[in-house]
């Protein structure tokens, strides 16, 4: 670990100085390309420091105590120190190997959330709703930005299903513990005797993906318009301004009828039909790797029942690493970050033991 260390920090150094080349500031790609590599290393390098001031602490009381020092109070001085020091290089080591994990390259990226109503009926698409809400409350405590891409709303305030784009730095690294199956338990607005319902939503997030990451040939998409359905007013349903669109080899159908512009719909559905052939490609590459070491955490499996929210509990339990909250309403507000946090965590103690057993 010191040695992959050591070679860290010499490319650190040598970031620092293409930083200050005029020709490498001039070129905005790859200037963004070198910070975003430089913030990546920064907090490695400044544990690394760390670790190397109290290393250097610990020889030197180590070196008080082999001195043959007479002196009682200096000597009791350097094995207080040296103690402290012991338990200090353990801890900073520990952090060191949690740092060094690979970073997941899409974890800066934006992302799109899929919310479809599932078993349930009308009470499953107001819970739909009810998430699209919680996550974009979310998005703005982090100063991200959303956008509706495709939405197919009920009669009464719910979402058969919602896309959504949400944009910020570290969305992606945030939000991608999120796919799977959503269980709620509650008295539905609809019921007259006060019987608890269960309904489920899934939800999918997906990386945005970008035309040079993802070519798609034209020639393997059938693209068909039609009249929008739903809310909107005349124009909506007298102009073929919806728009579907199928991608031929792998069967992926994507609508889209928000907008009235037809081009603005297709636009949207292609940013949707990317992103979902862009997450199929990144479940081929992890369905290669071997289990032990892919994420514990569960991050992609639709068909995972992750979390139910129980509101006469005012409860909310992640199956998959056994948090239970009894803080639903603030969670239904967008209160996030200590559930999202525990996730990161479970997930980096599963890599970690993960590395262990590969050692």
């Amino acid at each position: 670990m010191l040695e992959k260390l050591c070679q860290m920090e010499e490319n650190y150094r040598a970031m620092q100085d293409k930083m200050a080349d005029p020709d490498i500031i001039a070129d905005n790609h790859q200037y963004a390309q070198l910070m975003r590599d430089y913030k990546h290393l920064q907090p490695i390098m400044e544990k690394y420091q760390e670790y190397l001031q109290t290393q250097h602490d610990f020889n030197d009381a180590k070196e008080v105590l082999e001195s043959g020092e007479t002196d009682a109070e200096l000597c009791e001085m350097a094995q207080v120190e040296l103690e402290e020091k012991k338990d200090k290089l353990a801890l900073l080591q520990e952090e060191l190997k949690r740092l060094l994990l690979p970073k997941d390259p899409n974890d800066d990226r934006n992302v799109i959330i899929e919310i479809r109503s599932g078993a349930g009926g009308e009470e499953a698409a107001l819970f739909a709703n009810s998430l699209y809400r919680m996550y974009t409350m979310y998005a703005e405590t982090r100063g991200w930005k959303q956008e509706v891409l495709n939405a197919s709303p009920t009669e009464l305030g719910g979402y058969k299903e919602i896309s959504f784009s949400i944009l910020g730095e570290g969305a992606y690294s945030r939000l991608k513990y999120e796919s799977g199956v959503h269980r709620v338990q509650r008295v539905p607005e609809t019921e007259s005797q006060g019987r608890i319902h269960t309904s489920t939503v899934t939800v999918a997030v997906l990386v945005e993906a970008d035309e040079v990451e993802l070519e798609i040939n034209p020639t393997d998409l059938r693209i068909d318009v039609f009249r929008a359905s739903g809310a909107g007013g005349q124009h909506i349903n007298k102009t073929e301004s919806a728009v579907r669109i199928t991608h031929i080899p792998t069967g992926v159908v994507v609508e889209c009828q928000d907008e009235r512009s037809q081009y603005k719909n297709k636009d949207r559905a292609m940013k949707i039909l990317r992103s979902r052939l862009y997450e199929a490609k990144l479940q081929e590459q992890n369905d290669k790797i071997a289990s032990e070491r892919r994420m514990q955490v569960g991050t992609g499996d639709r068909s995972e029942r992750i979390r139910t929210y129980n509101f006469p509990q005012g409860r909310m339990t992640d199956h998959r690493i056994g948090l239970t909250l009894y803080r639903l309403e603030d969670i239904m507000n967008g209160t996030l970050d200590e559930v999202f946090d525990a996730l990161a965590t479970a997930d980096e103690l599963a890599r970690l033991a993960g590395q262990q057993e590969e050692a």
